[in-house]
């Protein structure tokens, strides 16, 4: 039996360029998007013809001359900057696995690094999901993420840093959230909304916080990191632990530092990459799709 996982399709730079060459190109892909059987005219009563306007994205109904402009309720909605440059940035983000800077957009594609700044922050206000309850083998671990001054403590505990918890299913998705403290206050309500009690077995660390899952019926196998354990059979934390890893490596790498404020929607672009790595379709065209979502 061939269990091998297929692999992703690639969307290169050339497919995006032949695809997408112009603002036209990019508003006539999310016109039809948007709306996949046809416009639906409110005064028509009915889906109608409608064709594009010169030097205005819209789409005008031929018969009555209502206006519709597929960019409303997007996070293009209201934007000067050219369609193909928001298309572009997205290219530019789903086709990385660490994350890309604002500042290396300003240099490559001319907006300012205000503009660059506020296009990945809409963008990333569109790649939250709601992701369907975790069974089986899951894996919880918390992590801390901030800046820290040379020889400084890190881990739990250190000052400045923002406390994260993370819950994997393995071979799965996974959940991370930015939370106030990593207590049972927080870590309760996220297993009540994203694990499945009766069918789970939960593997941790040391951490007491976790003491109380046994209690209230999920089956808890736990990881002493303290003894320098770090795998015991099947018991470990290593799937959300490479999480973290690839979340750290990349905000330290493309982004430097990121603000308590924000860090709730870097941790939704890291969490989409994970939960879609083995999909077929191109991670450019999945983070598309979310366009729909951000209406």
């Amino acid at each position: 039996m061939n269990t091998k996982r297929p692999r992703m399709r690639k969307f290169t730079v050339k497919d995006f360029d032949r695809q997408f060459p112009n603002d036209d190109a990019c508003l006539e892909w999310l016109k039809n998007y948007l709306y996949p059987d046809g416009i639906y005219c409110p005064n028509c009563k009915r889906v109608t013809k409608h064709h594009k306007l010169a030097n205005r994205p819209c789409y005008n109904c031929d018969h009555c001359n209502h206006q519709v402009y597929p960019t409303a309720g997007t996070i293009f909605h209201k934007s000067a900057t050219p369609l193909r440059t928001w298309f572009e940035v997205i290219h530019r983000m789903a086709s990385t696995r660490c994350g890309i800077s604002a500042k290396q957009i300003e240099r490559e594609t001319g907006v300012t690094y205000k503009t660059a700044w506020r296009m990945f922050k809409q963008i990333r206000s569109m790649l939250g999901e709601n992701i369907p309850m975790l069974f089986g083998e899951v894996e919880i671990d918390d992590a801390y993420i901030g800046g820290v001054k040379r020889g400084g403590k890190r881990g739990r505990g250190a000052p400045n840093k923002t406390p994260v918890v993370g819950i994997v299913q393995r071979k799965g998705k996974v959940i991370a959230e930015a939370v106030p403290t990593v207590s049972r206050a927080t870590v309760d309500p996220m297993l009540d909304e994203h694990v499945a009690k009766d069918a789970t077995i939960l593997y941790t660390d040391e951490l007491r916080v976790y003491d109380y899952l046994t209690r209230v019926g999920f089956k808890h196998l736990r990881i002493n990191h303290e003894a320098r354990q770090y795998v015991r059979g099947q018991i470990h934390t290593n799937n959300i632990e490479n999480f973290w890893s690839l979340v750290k490596r990349g905000i330290s790498g493309a982004y430097h530092a990121v603000s308590p404020k924000y860090l709730q929607s870097y941790l939704n672009e890291y969490a989409f990459r994970y939960n879609h790595r083995f999909d077929e379709t191109p991670m450019f065209e999945l983070f598309l799709a979310q366009i729909r979502a951000s209406r």
